[in-house]
């Protein structure tokens, strides 16, 4: 069976960021199979970067969607789950909020069994510093929302990420419409699994760009739990479990060691 891992990057005016995460990632995912791929929504000159990048970096795929930027986040990273060949599929934002290093982690929760991995700021070892307050209050209140409309949020610490892995076969069936924003939203409330691993992160600061939050997108987000509450799964068998930090470390020892040279 395969094990290669697909990072879908959705990006919208990220030219600024998009080299950087690449390296990242490429460092983070030392020895492991793995590939990314850029959806792209913009309208400045980060497709070029991103045209660049990959001529350069073997392991980079990128595709511009012409007009698109406002049909949203969640359609990119979907179009970007069928692009992908990888056995396992990861979600992160080009922003470098979400640390390229927690991938590794992520990747051993897969190979341990794992359905679906999702790093979160709210266990024991993670942090949401990066947030200032009014963003806290923001997210702490979208969580809410979200876990007191869909029961598949409930066990969830930290349900309205959008960093998240999970087996690509879990798409197969699964009927995904996306509104806005909240991508990982859309898949606990639509696929089918059976464990989720939740491990811990610290969620970091911006490294260049703007926040795209806007009122917009928290209508979106309204919107999106009120069709998830007609059309979502039942999820209540489902096991959650929380790794430790040391746990975590473990592991990555035991599934994905870095190798030494």
């Amino acid at each position: 069976m395969s094990k290669k891992l697909s990072i879908v990057v959705p990006t919208f005016n990220e030219a600024g960021n998009v080299e950087k995460l690449a390296e990242k990632i490429d460092e983070a995912l030392s020895g492991i199979e793995h590939n990314i791929w850029f959806i792209d929504d913009s309208n400045d000159e980060t497709p070029e970067v991103l045209k660049r990048l990959c001529e350069k970096n073997p392991n980079c795929r990128y595709h511009h969607r012409e007009g698109a930027a406002q049909t949203g986040l969640a359609t990119a990273v979907i179009e970007g789950f069928r692009m992908s060949d990888g056995a396992f599929l990861a979600c992160m934002d080009a922003d470098l909020q979400h640390p390229p290093e927690i991938l590794r982690p992520m990747y051993a929760a897969m190979l341990s069994g794992a359905d679906i991995c999702i790093p979160s700021r709210l266990i024991r070892g993670g942090s949401d510093g990066g947030l200032d307050i009014v963003r806290k209050f923001v997210s702490g209140t979208a969580r809410w929302m979200g876990k007191a409309a869909l029961s598949s949020l409930r066990n969830i610490s930290d349900p309205t990420s959008g960093l998240f892995m999970f087996r690509k076969d879990m798409l197969e069936g699964a009927e995904l419409d996306p509104i806005g924003w909240k991508i990982m939203v859309e898949v606990l409330a639509m696929c089918r699994y059976s464990l989720v691993v939740e491990i811990p992160y610290e969620f970091h600061d911006r490294n260049s760009g703007e926040s795209k939050i806007s009122k917009k997108v928290t209508l979106q987000y309204i919107e999106q739990l009120a069709s998830l509450r007609k059309r979502g799964l039942d999820h209540d068998s489902t096991i959650v479990t929380r790794w430790s930090p040391e746990f975590t470390a473990s592991m990555v020892k035991k599934y994905c060691p870095v190798k030494q040279e």
